[in-house]
């Protein structure tokens, strides 16, 4: 059987705030030395599918110089597969931004199905999980499906914003309702997909001419098929996944990292999440710093009396003398000066945070996490102090922080052009 495998990787990712002002959600770092579609892409390599199709939209440029010709992946390939990167066009006919997942397909939908191909396998490039698609694509073959989708249990809080399936005992969907306001049930869609190829063309063909349809998957294709009788079964899926959405669940997913044991095991070498690494010098601990629980990328230094507890640094962030970090994630070159506070915070690249300032606080008794978020290439004044659940625009500088800070809660946006000049 021929699988392409096409991989949605478009997302906006606007619950991110300023982690994807400049980039798309499947771009934005994860766990020190990745980008979150690595793990999509890690995951097609090590179950031996090399022909894979990426669909961008918005903000494509930092996926497009991450992902290359797919030589990290061993997917620098033209006779035997490779990855393709398309992106939304203008033609003879009209096109225009995709209008959702099966739009965004079906645009693309005469180079996708070129090579004879037998089966598509659909992904989300922005969730964090390990899977042998192999054991998904044979249970479609073995339950001789039109659709099967790969599904997990989740908590009824989760249930509300998921596509939601209901099966019979031999995992046939009788069922299937997005976003339910109040879900029938826990069984949720992974937004994973194995389409018989036939099958799909004509649920695109017939898609297009149905007036009142948003054209996306889990809103119009999934149903329809499930209230027409087609064969469409339910994978189950017991293992760890996360849709990384928000700030508070891109948080949560990097403490599971460090938990003991991992949830998820970055270390494990039958299953390796490959990426685009830098060439950076080895980590750099003085004496008299401190690290608990923590990742530290290539070319990190730490200085004398720093202490970094669970968190994660990636590539040449600088924790300076008596500074601290605790249950934080710090992208690229930041740099942190003597002094400074760091807690529950996730920093952009390129941030300074200035001698002896304050960004977030760990509050065991407050009933939300508190995430502060500070933008890419924010300049942090010394002495200034950040509440908890802030957020910090991309490219601020000392001049535009107001006198006392931030309280908590509050957000600082990056003032106009004129604003500045005034």
């Amino acid at each position: 059987m021929k699988t392409r495998v096409v991989i949605l990787a478009g997302g906006e990712g606007s619950r991110l705030g300023a982690l994807t002002a400049k980039r798309a959600k499947p771009a934005v770092p994860f766990g020190g030395k990745y980008r979150i579609i690595d793990f999509a892409l890690s995951n097609c390599v090590n179950s031996g599918l090399f022909d894979i199709a990426i669909l961008t939209q918005y903000r494509p440029h930092s996926l497009n110089d991450h992902i290359g010709v797919g030589r990290p992946w061993d997917l620098d390939r033209s006779f035997t597969g490779g990855v393709r990167i398309l992106q939304p066009y203008k033609g003879r006919h009209d096109t225009d931004w995709y209008a959702g997942t099966a739009d965004a397909i079906q645009q693309n939908f005469s180079f996708l199905k070129d090579g004879d191909m037998d089966e598509m396998l659909v992904l989300s490039g922005d969730h964090i999980y390990e899977m042998d698609y192999r054991r998904l694509l044979q249970f479609h073959r073995d339950h001789k499906s039109d659709l099967t989708v790969a599904t997990l249990r989740v908590s009824l809080d989760e249930a509300t914003r998921m596509g939601i399936l209901a099966t019979d005992a031999e995992y046939r969907v009788n069922q299937f309702v997005e976003k339910p306001k109040n879900p029938p049930g826990t069984l949720a869609s992974m937004g994973i997909y194995v389409f018989n190829m036939h099958t799909l063309d004509q649920q695109l063909r017939e898609d297009v001419r149905r007036p009142n349809s948003s054209h996306d998957f889990g809103k119009d294709i999934i149903p329809h098929m499930v209230a027409t009788g087609m064969r469409v079964f339910a994978y189950p899926y017991s293992g760890y996944w996360v849709d990384v959405g928000t700030t508070d669940s891109y948080w949560r997913a990097h403490m599971d990292l460090i938990r003991h044991p991992p949830v998820l095991d970055l270390n494990d070498r039958s299953w390796v999440v490959h990426t685009r690494s830098e060439e950076r010098p080895p980590v750099l601990i003085l004496n008299g710093a401190t690290v608990r629980d923590s990742l530290i990328t290539d070319g990190c230094v730490i200085a004398p009396g720093a202490v970094v507890e669970r968190s994660v640094l990636s590539p040449g962030v600088y924790v300076g003398p008596e500074a601290v970090v605790r249950e934080s994630i710090v992208f690229t070159d930041t740099s942190i000066e003597a002094g400074a506070q760091v807690e529950r915070t996730i920093i952009d690249k390129f941030v300074t945070v200035g001698h002896n300032a304050r960004i977030g606080r760990i509050d065991a008794d407050a009933t939300d996490l508190g995430i502060s978020l500070v933008g890419k290439s924010a300049q942090i004044p010394g002495g200034t102090v950040i509440g908890r659940a802030c957020s910090v625009s991309e490219n601020v500088r000392p001049q535009d922080f107001p006198a006392g800070g931030l309280k908590d809660g509050e957000t600082l946006a990056r003032p106009t052009f004129d604003a500045r000049r005034q």
